[in-house]
């Protein structure tokens, strides 16, 4: 009974540690319905980043980041960090920003785990009532 019992624990423990951010991500544009990009989610001393590893559309695979100030500006679009410093808070993400390499614009940023192959992710200025959300497939 007991060596059941330990199989069942480390069964939930095992499952549970698996339902994270880390991994792959194909986001969806939330106007159009249109695959855009894939994002690499990777933890790096306890926060999580993000990078865009393949852009959809082959015409802006060589595009340079031109909208922005500061460290960013010029460089190549493919392999831009883009989610910079996310910290875990319960069963949400948080604290830190994203870039929209769209319009050179920084926001907050949160992400949710909706589904074991799909996140929530939520731009926002001041409080997440004022922003817009995306939701990301997970590429296996």
């Amino acid at each position: 009974m007991k060596f059941n019992f330990f199989i069942f624990l480390f069964f939930i423990i095992s499952t549970s540690n698996a339902q994270s951010i880390i991994g792959k991500w194909k986001t969806i544009d939330d106007v159009s319905g249109k695959e855009k990009s894939v994002i690499e989610i990777y933890e790096e001393k306890g926060k999580y980043f993000g990078r865009i590893i393949d852009i959809i559309d082959q015409t802006k695979k060589q595009s340079k980041y031109e909208k922005c100030e500061g460290e960013d500006k010029n460089k190549p679009i493919l392999g831009l960090v883009i989610i910079k410093g996310l910290k875990k808070q319960g069963k949400i993400y948080e604290g830190a920003d994203i870039l929209d390499p769209n319009n050179g614009k920084t926001y907050n940023c949160k992400i949710e785990l909706i589904e074991k192959d799909k996140i929530n992710v939520r731009g926002y200025i001041g409080i997440s009532l004022f922003g817009r959300s995306q939701n990301w497939i997970r590429v296996k």
